[in-house]
């Protein structure tokens, strides 16, 4: 359980959720890579847990973008170009070295803590009245970081048991 303290530091916060997320399976860290002789790729660059918009690493945070599972390319016909583009996305994975399946996160940003506990944003992360906050989704509004990370690991660790 993350600290019951709504305006617990967000450094403390992030460390317990850490805690917390021992035991539940990370995710992909993904970056576009292009050479001039190569097909374009995305290699990996690290894990994090996927905790809802925010994705949480060892030594930082970051907010998610683009979500896909690598897969290897195969010739087919698609109704729309749309679904062309998501196929190529997953196979760029597969060219970088992912296995066919595995969950890859690309386009996040790095958060930046400081801004935040320093009383600004970065990414959905707020300080609202000395509260860690995060913004869930575009049109959310904020709701304190605590109780967001309680709901979001208590669906990972039941996933994952």
């Amino acid at each position: 359980m993350i600290s019951s303290e709504p305006d617990a530091p967000l450094g403390a916060l992030l460390d317990d959720a850490r805690t917390a997320l021992s035991g539940v399976p990370q995710e992909a860290l993904g970056r576009e890579k292009t050479g001039r002789w190569r097909a374009p790729r995305i290699v990996r660059v690290g894990s994090a847990w996927h905790v809802g918009v925010l994705l949480i690493a060892g030594d930082a945070v970051y907010a998610t973008a683009e979500v896909l599972r690598a897969a290897a390319p195969v010739r087919r016909g698609y109704a729309a170009e749309s679904a062309r583009a998501r196929a190529e996305r997953r196979a760029e994975a597969s060219r970088g070295g992912f296995d066919d399946g595995e969950t890859v996160h690309v386009g996040w940003t790095p958060i930046d803590l400081d801004a935040v506990a320093a009383g600004g944003s970065s990414g959905p992360l707020a300080l609202v009245d000395g509260v860690p906050s995060v913004r869930w989704s575009a049109a959310g509004s904020l709701m304190p970081l605590s109780a967001y990370l309680d709901d979001r690991i208590a669906l990972l660790r039941s996933a994952s048991l």
